[in-house]
């Protein structure tokens, strides 16, 4: 695996609809998983439902009609609601409704086309609990390039990948306990997303505004969820993704407050949460020496030849990350994401241990490029037809975890040299909470690092942070020590408006290693309750007895 390749991840014509259910999706969402003959041309038509068949019989691709006041299309022999909004003419979306993973919750899966060349994948699952009232959560997985199907069948989501990829499991500690949460892959050409002819994406900032219209498309479709608070949640190279996301939302929030329009929606941003990021890379990567060879699970011995060399390269990378900061060119940033990649984290991949969890040895022959083998897993099931057919894609569409084209086009903008960081205090200093959690284990964006740029962060709460300590987090339902947290802006009764979490004993995925501690975390933290009890202890003592 190369080193510059590491991941931190028209109007149509309208006609008369033939008998139909009330609800085109409510009967018609079951897949046939016998052999029975395909009535029609195409792959999908041997896993479509009899009624799904029903209603497609007679339309033509591309086709569009009504139904109960919705408009409706067939592409890809695929029956779609087709969502439009009178602000964004270029978007679209295209919305089915599966019942895999979590068969118990109400799902939507499908895709924002954008001007007819984009085309992002996206699968939504109700929250388990009270999802009226439960926030939305957008979540990113990284890479560059990388799907954000990662999060859902290994970390996070309603069900777990097993069985060699054959089969998935209900996952007791899935975020979708109490918030409803949409699982993206963006930009294009990442998992089953993708793009018509050579359209590409190569920069966040860019992203940032297709993922503003498909909310604004999404929430208008489902108004419902857009009355309860919004956060947005990365991973990795999400934590360069998040901070752009935000930003654009925030600027579109602020322009329709000066401008009101009825047809767009106030998107109720309430945080930014940032899990195991690449943020600030000046200090990110300044941070490596100190990890690899100091930290909790040093993988070098920090008077070795490794640590006295990495050492002596991270004035250059920080000159050369610096000058990224102050030219944002291209031909300024693309020199220091080689260099530093190179330089600083080369040595990790070198230590034959794997980069995401220093604890665990990596043999790429067995475990796998990224040294885990549930990656193959998830693509062996989303590669399924009836899996892709039940979710609204096109069967014939290959998907895979991680996608190197996107990786290396990232890179060769120099996307990952900015300092995302730099659009945080505008969101934090107007109430847009931050959270930074990061699993003490994990090499490639460590923990250090992470706590080092969120001190350096200049806002009106800096002050108190760089005055706090780390206490310990303990979870409610087991009682654990899970971590520690550091938090501003709380009063002691509040989650804070920047916090910072170290979680014990996890590697870059979180929610993988500690599943109950994760959920722990971002239950209390949506809610906006304390994450640690002594915070909450000293405030009680402090009142006098009556």
């Amino acid at each position: 695996m190369k080193l510059q390749r590491l991941l931190p991840l028209a109007i149509l014509a309208t006609t008369s609809v033939l008998a139909a259910p009330s609800s085109l999706f409510e009967d018609a969402q079951q897949v046939v998983l016998g052999g029975a003959e395909a009535k029609f041309k195409g792959i999908a038509n041997q896993y479509l439902s009899e009624a799904k068949q029903a209603i497609l019989k007679g339309k033509k691709e591309l086709q569009t009609w009504y139904h109960d006041g919705k408009e409706f299309i067939k592409q890809n022999n695929l029956l779609y609601e087709l969502v439009r909004h009178p602000a964004f003419s270029s978007y679209s979306l295209r919305v089915t409704e599966p019942k895999l993973c979590d068969s118990a919750v109400k799902q939507m899966s499908g895709y924002l086309d954008v001007a007819d060349d984009k085309h992002l994948f996206f699968w939504f699952f109700e929250s388990r609990t009270a999802p009226a009232d439960a926030p939305l959560i957008l979540w990113l997985n990284g890479g560059p390039g990388c799907s954000s199907s990662t999060g859902l069948l290994f970390e996070l989501g309603p069900c777990s990948i097993a069985e060699e990829g054959r089969n998935v499991t209900y996952n007791p500690h899935s975020w979708t306990n109490n918030a409803n949460i949409i699982f993206l892959d963006q930009p294009v050409n990442v998992g089953f997303s993708y793009a018509d002819g050579s359209t590409t994406v190569n920069s966040s900032p860019v992203a940032g505004k297709d993922v503003y219209a498909f909310l604004e498309l999404f929430l208008k479709r489902y108004p419902k969820y857009s009355t309860q608070p919004f956060h947005i949640a990365a991973e990795s190279y999400g934590g360069t993704y998040a901070p752009n996301f935000a930003s654009v939302i925030h600027k579109a929030n602020k322009e329709l407050k000066l401008r009101p329009d009825d047809s767009l929606k106030h998107i109720n941003l309430d945080s930014v949460i940032l899990g195991n990021g690449q943020t600030d890379p000046y200090i990110q990567y300044a941070s490596i020496p100190d990890y690899v060879c100091e930290g909790p699970y040093a993988v070098y011995d920090p008077e070795s030849p490794q640590c006295q060399s990495m050492r002596t390269k991270v004035p250059t990378c920080q000159r050369l990350v610096k000058s990224c900061y102050n030219f944002n060119s291209k031909f300024a940033c693309l020199p220091a994401i080689l260099y530093c990649n190179s330089q600083l984290m080369g040595p990790i991949v070198q230590s034959g241990r794997n980069p995401y969890d220093a604890r665990r040895p990596c043999d790429r022959s067995k475990d796998g490029d990224l040294c885990y083998k549930q990656m193959t897993w998830i693509e062996n099931w989303l590669n399924d037809p009836k899996v892709k057919t039940t979710l609204g894609v096109d069967p014939e569409r290959e998907f895979a975890s991680c996608n190197m084209e996107v990786n290396q086009a990232f890179v060769a903008n120099g996307d990952g040299a900015h300092n995302s960081a730099a659009l945080l205090p505008d969101l934090v200093n107007d109430g847009v909470r931050l959270l930074v959690y990061a699993g003490n284990a994990d090499m490639m964006c460590n923990f250090i690092g992470n706590e080092r740029w969120l001190d350096a962060l200049e806002t009106k709460f800096s002050e108190e942070f760089r005055k706090t300590k780390g206490v310990p987090w303990v979870t409610l339902s087991g009682g654990n020590v899970a971590g520690k947290v550091r938090s501003a802006g709380s009063n002691s009764f509040t989650a804070g408006n920047v916090t910072f979490v170290e979680v014990y004993e996890a590697g870059h995925m979180v929610p993988y290693d500690q599943p109950e501690a994760a959920l722990d975390l971002i239950n209390r933290w949506i809610m906006d309750v304390p994450l640690s009890v002594q915070d909450v202890a000293a405030e009680a003592a402090s009142i006098p007895p009556l």
